[in-house]
């Protein structure tokens, strides 16, 4: 199974992309455009608003536009990167914005797109983006035990199903490999998470990108 398939079966359902701009239009077709894709969208036309909701859950992605009338766009990009939790940041301009543009790559944006927005383009840079996070995950992952807090809990045949689902097998690849049926992986998967506190697949993810 390829990263790509990977990404799509395990983590696009699991993944919150947060739309920062003020005009509901442009937030009204990104939120489509993503949810096509499997994501989960929320959008804020006001900076208030995605500060408030940061506080609540914090994105997996943001796109935000630099152009956010009394709060800057670039002070937006600063509290996500400030939250260290890895998300991409894809910045949107009005207009081309030079200036701008090199200041938001320097501040760990992923990219900066200027409107009108190519649609095919903005989703290409989020997976790019993403498909890292995985693959950083895979190669930590492959060819030997990963190393995660809990992980002493967990008994022999769940770190072979978590060693599995790391490397990008699905629940089927886990099972035949293991010689066990896919809803016993299922069931398998569903104990390491709870033993590390994951809440998601992503979660899982996230727990071992960052032990």
């Amino acid at each position: 199974m390829n990263t790509h398939s990977y990404y799509h079966a395990f983590l696009n359902r699991d993944r919150l992309v947060h739309l920062v701009d003020p005009d509901p239009g442009t937030c009204e077709a990104l939120s489509v455009l993503f949810r096509l894709e499997g994501f989960q969208t929320i959008f804020s036309i006001e900076a208030a608003h995605f500060l408030a909701a940061l506080e609540r859950r914090r994105p997996d992605v943001a796109v935000i536009n630099l152009n956010q009338g009394e709060e800057d766009g670039l002070n937006l990009l600063r509290r996500v990167k400030g939250l260290r939790t890895g998300a991409p940041v894809v910045m949107l301009a009005n207009e081309p914005q030079l200036e701008a543009a090199v200041t938001a790559m320097k501040l760990g944006a992923t990219d900066v797109l200027s409107k009108p927005i190519d649609s095919e383009l903005l989703l290409g840079v989020v997976r790019d983006a993403l498909r890292k996070d995985v693959h950083l995950g895979a190669m930590q992952a492959g060819g030997r035990p990963v190393e995660v807090r809990g992980f002493s809990q967990l008994t022999p045949r769940e770190r072979e199903v978590l060693q599995l689902i790391t490397n990008g097998q699905s629940n089927k690849e886990a099972g035949r490999e293991l010689g066990i049926s896919p809803r016993t992986i299922e069931v398998h998967r569903a104990r390491v998470m709870e033993k590390l506190g994951a809440r998601n697949t992503a979660d899982l993810m996230r727990i071992v990108l960052t032990s």
